[in-house]
C-alpha cells in the first residue's frame, strides 16, 4: 500500500446486477442457504451427541470448528441477503460496496483430526462455498486506492491533539 492512499471498493452497478441475477447467483444463494439448515440440524442433534462423548480436548476442537463454521456462514449469509436486496431493488449496489457488507478474508485454520468426520465434512462444504462467494465478490466489486485528503487528515490530526 502506498503511503497516503487508502483502499476503498467501487461498485460496478452493471456487474452487480447481472451477477445478482445470474442462475449461478440463485444457485449459491440457495446452496448456502441449504447447508446453514444442514448444519444447523447437525450441531443441534448428532453433532451435540458426538460432542458430550468426546474428550475435553476434542471438545474444545469441536466447539472452535462449530463456531469458525457458523460465523463464516453467517457471513455468506449476509452476503448473499445483501446481494438479494441489490437485485430486488432494495439497496443500491452503491450501498452494497460499503466494505462492512463485504465478505473479508477467510481465516482458515487446519481442521483438527479430533472433530468428527461430519463436522469435518460441514467445513469443508462451507469453505469452499466461502471461496465461491468471495469470487462472486471480486468480480461485482473492485478494489481502488484513494488518495488520502491531506488537509482533512491534518485537521483530523488537530482534534485528536486538542481534545479534552
Amino acid at each position: 500500500m502506498i503511503a497516503g492512499v487508502k483502499p476503498a471498493f467501487a461498485a460496478r452497478p452493471g456487474v452487480i446486477l447481472d451477477q445478482a441475477a445470474a442462475e449461478l447467483f440463485e444457485r449459491t444463494f440457495r446452496e448456502g442457504m441449504d447447508l446453514i439448515d444442514e448444519v444447523t440440524a447437525y450441531l443441534d442433534g448428532i453433532g451435540r451427541l458426538e460432542c458430550r462423548r468426546m474428550s475435553r480436548g476434542a471438545a474444545a476442537d469441536y466447539a472452535a470448528e462449530s463456531m469458525r463454521l457458523t460465523t463464516r456462514l453467517m457471513k455468506v449469509a449476509a452476503w448473499l441477503m445483501m446481494q438479494r436486496s441489490v437485485r430486488e431493488g432494495v439497496t443500491s449496489p452503491e450501498a452494497a460496496a460499503d466494505p462492512r457488507y463485504r465478505l473479508g478474508d477467510p481465516t482458515s485454520p487446519r481442521l483438527s483430526p479430533q472433530v468428527p468426520a461430519t463436522l469435518a465434512f460441514l467445513s469443508r462444504r462451507a469453505d469452499r462455498l466461502h471461496d465461491r462467494v468471495s469470487r462472486m465478490d471480486r468480480q461485482m466489486y473492485v478494489e481502488i486506492e484513494v488518495a488520502a485528503n491531506p488537509v482533512a487528515s491534518q485537521l483530523e490530526r488537530l482534534r485528536f491533539a486538542f481534545a479534552s
